[in-house]
């Protein structure tokens, strides 16, 4: 079959026009279609109720996005030199990745830990480790995002450790713990404790950073694993912002200000490559956030209301057959990121479906936000799709199908109970059905996947995997307690396990105790015992 053959194929072979959320498009789009759109109460100016338009009156002209780039892999001394090499390269904020033991609480000498330190992120076990993370890393001037769930608050309290260490105070440290448990339990699977305790461990650590961390977020709220998981665009605002309310609900319940912490609240979500959709969403889930904020919960303070936003290339987008399209892939939804108005971005290397991203696919990431950011013109002006008739509808559908899944949740008692009763859950596997379906039968395109294949190709290099790692991590951790002041350690965590009966801020003991050299896995371990573990339809 001819090139020109195959493209008439194509054309006629593709189907009904819709996003990825199964939204229809019209062939074009006028004015009529926008007949009862206001566009004050729907766009409003940037920087001002309510946010459609960005969060700054100008946005990227005055500052452009943080540029991420997703390291953590081995050893914390391999990460960090990977962190001076990103760096040097221009990128202007750090984000970390954690291995499967800390991040499920399990020190690498666990048994359970056998075989998985290192392999997905760094391995993090106790403040020594922190501190060569960190080391000659200017702290009061990084930015940090931490990918980090059920037991972001010990790797919190370990980064501030360390910042003090350097003499860093409190209000100069900078960053974000993930902490948003609700969606493991939806999409991801690193949840250890049961969902209630988890809550109440998430709205200690707001309260412990509105005292003592005013600049640190708190927690992003994750819409990125749930359409990781396979949901579609609209199902990954409506759930990620059912977690949010959830979220505000427990610490107003708590007896928290709701102008005290929402300010340091901030989101995160997938970049596909339906480039309008993905501007209409993040749109969208601006002006939705404003208005919850401001009708249900009341906020006041400006900052409340605005839905600050990480954003990642979409993993799951990836494709190991011919690797380097991937590279284009990223770079459409870098502009999708960009246009719909990010604070921050982090772009996948090219070569991420098959390991780790080597040094130069990190280097290709890094490039092309920058040359979206620099040479592109997307800065230039604040929200350059505002006022087109489609991007404008699209804007709206996607917020009325989003705003119905929020009063289906309402309807079962919230995000807990939706989450408990498996409704997003199955939202979400039906959805990645479909979506598996469809490129099965060839209906939805993926190029080099199920269309445009090429039987040969050369092979691309694999990040390579250390093996004698785990050793050496073991080592070091087993010295770690061998040095240390094992009464005093005894005593901290004694007063973690008394403060987990009561109702006191669990962070302030659990600091004490990862100053005393406390292992990440112990802490979680007398957590464990007086919360217990989460077994899903248990």
């Amino acid at each position: 079959m001819t090139p020109d053959t195959q493209n008439t194929k194509d054309a006629k072979a593709r189907p009904e026009h819709r996003t990825d959320s199964g939204i229809e498009i019209h062939p074009v789009y006028r004015a009529s279609d926008l007949s009862d759109w206001d566009a004050d109460a729907q766009l409003g100016e940037p920087g001002r109720y309510p946010f459609t338009r960005g969060v700054h009156p100008e946005m990227y002209r005055s500052k452009l996005w943080t540029m991420r780039q997703y390291a953590g892999f081995g050893s914390a001394e391999a990460t960090n030199q990977r962190f001076k090499f990103l760096l040097d390269a221009g990128q202007t904020g750090l984000s970390c990745a954690f291995d499967l033991p800390t991040q499920m609480g399990y020190d690498s000498d666990h048994p359970r830990a056998e075989g998985e330190v290192g392999k997905v992120g760094v391995a993090i076990d106790s403040l020594a480790d922190m501190r060569l993370l960190m080391a000659d890393l200017p702290m009061d001037q990084v930015t940090t995002s931490m990918t980090i769930n059920a037991t972001g608050a010990i790797l919190l309290l370990l980064y501030q450790l360390v910042a003090e260490e350097q003499g860093v105070p409190g209000e100069k440290i900078r960053g974000t713990i993930q902490n948003d448990i609700l969606k493991e339990y939806v999409a991801r699977g690193t949840y250890i404790y049961p969902p209630r305790p988890s809550m109440r461990l998430i709205v200690d650590t707001f309260g412990y950073c509105a005292a003592n961390l005013p600049n640190w977020n708190t927690i992003s709220i994750s819409g990125y694993h749930i359409r990781e998981a396979g949901s579609t665009a609209v199902q990954e605002i409506a759930f990620t912002i059912a977690n949010g309310i959830a979220y505000v609900e427990a610490a107003i319940a708590a007896g928290m200000d709701v102008d005290a912490f929402a300010p340091r609240l901030s989101f995160f979500w997938n970049a596909h490559n339906n480039l309008f959709e993905e501007v209409a969403k993040y749109r969208a889930a601006r002006r939705m956030w404003a208005r919850i904020m401001t009708e249900r919960f009341g906020a006041k303070d400006p900052r409340s209301k605005m839905l600050r936003f990480h954003t990642q290339t979409g993993g799951s987008t990836l494709t190991a057959q011919q690797p380097e399209n991937n590279i284009v892939r990223v770079t459409v939804q870098t502009l999708a990121a960009a246009l719909g108005g990010t604070q921050s971005l982090h772009t996948n290397g090219f070569d991420e479906a098959l390991g780790l991203p080597t040094t130069r696919a990190a280097k290709i990431a890094l490039r092309t936000q920058q040359v979206v950011g620099f040479e592109s013109g997307v800065a230039d002006t604040v929200d350059p799709l505002a006022g087109s008739y489609f991007v404008e509808w699209l804007t709206d559908e996607v917020e009325a199908a989003a705003c119905a899944y929020l009063d289906r949740i309402d309807e079962l008692g919230g995000a807990v109970a939706a989450i408990e009763a498996r409704f997003m859950q199955e939202e979400i596997e039906a959805a990645a059905y479909s979506f598996a379906k469809s490129v099965d039968d060839g209906e939805k395109v993926v190029v080099g996947v199920n269309r445009f294949v090429d039987d040969e190709g050369e092979p691309t290099e694999v990040f390579p995997i250390d093996v004698k790692l785990q050793e050496l991590q073991v080592e070091r951790t087993r010295s770690v307690r061998a040095g240390r002041d094992q009464p005093a350690v005894d005593r901290a965590l004694a007063d973690v396990a008394e403060t987990a009966k009561g109702e006191g801020n669990l962070l302030v003991p659990m600091k004490v105790a990862l100053s005393q050299m406390a292992t990440l896995g112990e802490v979680a371990d007398v957590l464990r015992a007086e919360f217990g573990v989460y077994q899903p339809g248990g």
